[in-house]
C-alpha cells in the first residue's frame, strides 16, 4: 500500500505529532509526580529484577560446586608468567559438577528465555502486554524458591528444568516492556525514558553480583540457597505490585490525571479513533530499516557477550588476574554503562527537541557511539599486553560507551512502528540472544587449549569487526520515520482540535482516548 504524505497535516509527520512541537501541546503536565514516570520506574525495577534472576546463578554456582572433587586443570598462558594468579580459597560446595554440566545449567535459563520472545510479542500485540509481563515475572520469581530443592533432589536435570521454566517466565520482559513504552511515553521523551528502563539491566547486575556473593558467604539455609529465596521474595513483591498498580495504557488507567492522559494520547496518536490491523509480516520482512535494527541488535549482543564474558577469561588465562576476586572491579563496567546510558539519553532528547538534528540522525549518531566505541575498545584491549590496569580501564570505557545503544537502535522500534514495536522487539531480541550465544562458542574454538595473546587477539578482532559492520549497516539503512506498513491510512479519522490527522495505535487491544474539541476546552 503506498504511503501518501499529502494527506498528513503539516503539524504531524507520518501520524505522529512532530517531536519538536510536542512542547506546545495543551495542558502538558509538569513535575515528576506523573503516572507515566511511575510506569517508567516500575518497568525499570522489573528490568532490574529480570537481570538479577538471570545472573544470580552465575554467582551461586561457584558456591554450589565442589571444586576439589571435580579436580579440573585450567590451561594458563605463560606470556605474563611473572604475575601471580589470585586463587579463591572459599569453601567447596556440595555438588560435583564439572565445567560441562555447569555450562548446561547456566544455559538452560536462556533456552526458555529465547523461545518465548516471538510468541509473547504476538500475544502482547493481540491481548495487551501488562498482564503477560506481570504474570511471567511472577512465575520466574516463584520458581526461584524451587531452585535449591531442585538442585538437591533432582540434580542437574531437575535444576535445568526449573531454570528453563524461569526463562520461559522472563521471556515477556523485553517485548512487553517495549509495547508498554509505546503506549505510555511520548516521542520527545523516548530516549531518556527508554534508557532509564533498559538501564535497569545494568542496575540489576550491579546489585546481583556483590549481594549474591555476600548471601552465598553469610546467608541463611546453607548460604547459596538464600540467594534464590531473597531475590524470589523481591521479585514476587514487585510482580504483585506491578499487576495491581500498572495499567495497559493511559485510557484505561482509573486514577491518571486527565491533563496527562490528554497529553500522552494527543502526542502519541493525535485525536483520532483508530483501528488495530493484523501484523504486516510481509512488509516487515521487506523493510530495510527493520533489518538495520535487527543487525545492530545482533552485533551488539555478540560484541557485548565478548566484552563481558571473554575479556575476564582473557585476564585470568593470560594476565593471571581474575575479576571475580574483586567484586567492585567486576561491577565497574556495568556501573559505567548505566551512568553513561542515562547521560547520553538526555543528550539524545535534547538533539531532537532543539531541532538541530532529525530523529533519524540522532538515532544514528548515538548508536554509533554505542557500537563503534566498544568495537574500538576491543581492538585496543588486544594490544595492552600484560598491563592489568590498562585492560581494566579499556573494559570499563568500552562497556560504558555501549550504553549509547539504548537511545540508538534499542528504542528505534518505537519510531518505526508504534503499533508493532513489541513484536519487532521480540524478533530482534530473540535473534540477538542467539547471536550472543555464538560469542563464547567462537572464542572457545579459536583458543582451543591455546590461550595465547595471538589467539585472543583474533577473538577480539572478530567481535570488533561484528560491532563495526553491524553499526555501519544501521547507519546506512536505519530510519527514525514511521513506516508505511504501520498502517496510518487504516486509522478511522475523527476531526477534533482542528486537526484531521492519521494516528496510530500502540500494541494493545484498547484504543487510546479520542479527545474531542469540546473536551479540550474543559
Amino acid at each position: 500500500m503506498p504511503f501518501r504524505r499529502s494527506k498528513i497535516n503539516h503539524r504531524h509527520r507520518d501520524g505522529h505529532v512532530l517531536v519538536w512541537e510536542q512542547n506546545n501541546l495543551q495542558d502538558r503536565p509538569r513535575g515528576w509526580a506523573t503516572t507515566r514516570y511511575f510506569v517508567t520506574f516500575m518497568l525499570f525495577l522489573g528490568m532490574a529484577n529480570a537481570y538479577v534472576m538471570r545472573t544470580n546463578m552465575s554467582v551461586a554456582i561457584v558456591a554450589m560446586v565442589n571444586h576439589t572433587a571435580i579436580q579440573t586443570e585450567e590451561i594458563l598462558d605463560d606470556e605474563c608468567g611473572d604475575r601471580e594468579l589470585e586463587v579463591d580459597n572459599g569453601e567447596d560446595g556440595e555438588f560435583a559438577w564439572n565445567s560441562s554440566l555447569q555450562g548446561y545449567i547456566l544455559s538452560s535459563f536462556f533456552y526458555g528465555y529465547v523461545i518465548t520472545q516471538i510468541p509473547f510479542g504476538i500475544l502482547a500485540k493481540k491481548y495487551g502486554a501488562m498482564r503477560f509481563l506481570g504474570w511471567g515475572m511472577l512465575i520466574n520469581s516463584v520458581f526461584a524458591f524451587l531452585v535449591p530443592i531442585a538442585a538437591r533432589e533432582g540434580g542437574v536435570y531437575g535444576l535445568c528444568a526449573i531454570r528453563f521454566i524461569q526463562g520461559l517466565g522472563e521471556g515477556p520482559i523485553v517485548p512487553c516492556t517495549h509495547a508498554l513504552l509505546a503506549k505510555w511515553i511520548p516521542p520527545n521523551e523516548r530516549s531518556r525514558m527508554g534508557a532509564a528502563v533498559y538501564a535497569g539491566a545494568q542496575f540489576g547486575t550491579i546489585i546481583s553480583m556483590p549481594l549474591s556473593g555476600l548471601l552465598a558467604e553469610y546467608g541463611f539455609s546453607g548460604g547459596w540457597p538464600s540467594i534464590f529465596y531473597v531475590f524470589g521474595i523481591v521479585g514476587t513483591l514487585w510482580s504483585i505490585a506491578f499487576l495491581i498498580l500498572v495499567f495497559e495504557d493511559p485510557s484505561v488507567h482509573p486514577r491518571i490525571d486527565e491533563r496527562e492522559k490528554r497529553y500522552i494520547n494527543d502526542s502519541l496518536w493525535g485525536t483520532d479513533v483508530v483501528k488495530s490491523p493484523p501484523i504486516p509480516f510481509k512488509s516487515i520482512l521487506k523493510s530495510l530499516p527493520f533489518y538495520a535494527i535487527l543487525f545492530a541488535h545482533m552485533g551488539h549482543n555478540y560484541g557485548y557477550e565478548t566484552l563481558m564474558t571473554e575479556l575476564p577469561t582473557y585476564m585470568k588465562q593470560v594476565l593471571r588476574f581474575s575479576l571475580k576476586s574483586n567484586g567492585l572491579l567486576s561491577s565497574l563496567p556495568y556501573l559505567a554503562m548505566w551512568l553513561f546510558s542515562m547521560f547520553i539519553s538526555v543528550v539524545a532528547d535534547w538533539m531532537i527537541t532543539s531541532k538541530r538534528f532529525s530523529l533519524t540522525v540522532t538515532r544514528k549518531i548515538i548508536n554509533s557511539i554505542g557500537q563503534y566505541g566498544p568495537g574500538l575498545a576491543l581492538i585496543a584491549a588486544s594490544y595492552t599486553g600484560c598491563d592489568r590496569a590498562l585492560t581494566l580501564a579499556i573494559l570499563t570505557i568500552g562497556v560504558g560507551l555501549n550504553g549509547g545503544i539504548y537511545s540508538g537502535f534499542k528504542i528505534n522500534h518505537l519510531d518505526l512502528t508504534p503499533r508493532f514495536a513489541g513484536f519487532l522487539m521480540a524478533i530482534t531480541n530473540c535473534l540477538a540472544n542467539l547471536a550472543g550465544l555464538l560469542a563464547p562458542i567462537a572464542a572457545g574454538n579459536l583458543i582451543n587449549d591455546n590461550p595465547s595473546m595471538g589467539q585472543w587477539q583474533i577473538v577480539f578482532f572478530i567481535a570488533a569487526f561484528v560491532y563495526i559492520i553491524c553499526g555501519t549497516f544501521y547507519n546506512i539503512f536505519g530510519s527514525g520515520e514511521r513506516q508505511f506498513w504501520d498502517n496510518p491510512e487504516n486509522d478511522e479519522q475523527k476531526p477534533s482540535l482542528g486537526n484531521n490527522t492519521p494516528a496510530s495505535l500502540s500494541n494493545g487491544s484498547s484504543p487510546p482516548l479520542a479527545i474531542t474539541a469540546s473536551e479540550s476546552r474543559q
